[in-house]
């Protein structure tokens, strides 16, 4: 297989830009979205970042995703906020809730806000870490756009991967975030896998028949399982209320398979939060947690276990050395970009 090539950040910002632009996208929501797909792969979410391009092409080419989305609030209160996506980049509505929740933290103590009519949006950890940097604690989930797994014990596909993410300030190198699915494995990483021609791990799927799928092309075939058997199922089901049915936002049946149906409104619902410590009367919230996790890091490893490592450490380093080194693209990520610009006939370069 040939080597991963680089490519500068800032051009292929530019190149998923024009892009999103060709599809009639404004180039200042195509700006922004580029930045955010981009960022989700400085930060090594390669699953969720310009991974992802094809399929929001195909559903603002198909209508299912509309180019000019007017993104407002539509109930608001000092805490919380509902904010509709129009059925626009779901990167936009995102953006806008995270934001929105910052400030009202910083106002209120905390601020909640959920989105409805939203799309695909990446990586969670893009909407929590702006938290931490700040000082502040961040949370973030959101309705899976697809359902790729079953009520535990059953067969009908009515639940997605439903991710959930937490940060917190930290006085180290890197703010605490976690960023997962609920399921053992992100659809993405499956999708991924595809590409690269290469199987899945037993354990992350199976067939209906119970046995192990490691066939990437067969994931239709079976079902995605959830972390920690029932627990996994509840812990989706209560994102579910959180981000769907208390948005009015697509959740169990409702769901649209974003992928395979490019026409449909997909109504996703996602929520932002942010809480102040401040607002606890705690001032020193970064430093007390950087003592916990040295006092982590610090626990003697199991034989044959690496040393303990806390969620999202190590991610500045690795970012700053993405940017200037530039990012590696696999070759069927870099050949898929290229038949996307041919599909569409955009003037943009790789480099």
């Amino acid at each position: 297989m040939a080597d991963d090539a680089t490519v500068n950040p800032e051009t292929l910002r530019d190149f998923v830009a024009k892009a999103l632009g060709s599809q009639g996208v404004p180039d200042v929501d195509a700006a922004k979205v580029a930045a955010l797909m981009v960022e989700a792969d400085i930060y090594g979410y390669a699953t969720h970042g310009v991974f992802r391009l094809r399929q929001y092409m195909a559903r603002l080419k198909g209508g299912g995703c509309n180019p000019t989305p007017t993104v407002k609030v539509v109930n608001e209160t000092a805490a919380t906020a509902l904010i509709d996506g129009d059925d626009g980049l779901g990167h936009l509505a995102m953006a806008a809730a995270r934001d929105l929740a910052m400030t009202k933290a910083r106002e209120a103590g905390i601020g909640w806000v959920g989105v409805r009519g939203g799309n695909h949006a990446g990586p969670l950890a893009l909407y929590v870490r702006p938290q931490a940097e700040a000082g502040l604690l961040g949370m973030a989930a959101a309705v899976g756009s697809a359902n790729h797994v079953p009520p535990y014990g059953g067969t009908d596909l009515l639940l997605g991967t439903n991710p959930i993410a937490f940060s917190a300030p930290n006085d180290g190198d890197d703010p605490f975030v976690f960023d997962m699915a609920t399921t053992v494995a992100a659809m993405g990483k499956i999708k991924t896998l595809l590409q690269q021609g290469e199987p899945m791990p037993e354990g992350w799927m199976v067939g209906r028949d119970g046995k192990p799928l490691t066939d990437p092309a067969r994931k239709s075939e079976g079902f995605l399982l959830p972390i920690g058997g029932p627990k996994g199922f509840g812990l989706s089901v209560a994102i579910g209320l959180m981000a769907g049915v208390l948005n009015g936002a697509s959740f169990g049946a409702d769901v649209v398979d974003f992928t395979n149906d490019t026409t449909s409104s997909t109504n996703t619902g996602q929520f932002v939060m942010a809480l102040d410590p401040a607002a606890f009367g705690i001032a020193d919230f970064g430093a007390n947690a950087a003592r916990v996790f040295d006092e982590m890091r610090a626990s003697p490893p199991l034989p044959g276990h690496d040393p303990v490592r806390m969620p999202g450490e190590g991610k500045s380093a690795s970012a700053k050395e993405r940017m200037d080194r530039g990012l590696a693209l696999k070759p069927a990520l870099r050949a898929d970009l290229e038949a996307i610009q041919a599909e569409y006939g955009f003037d943009a370069a790789l480099g």
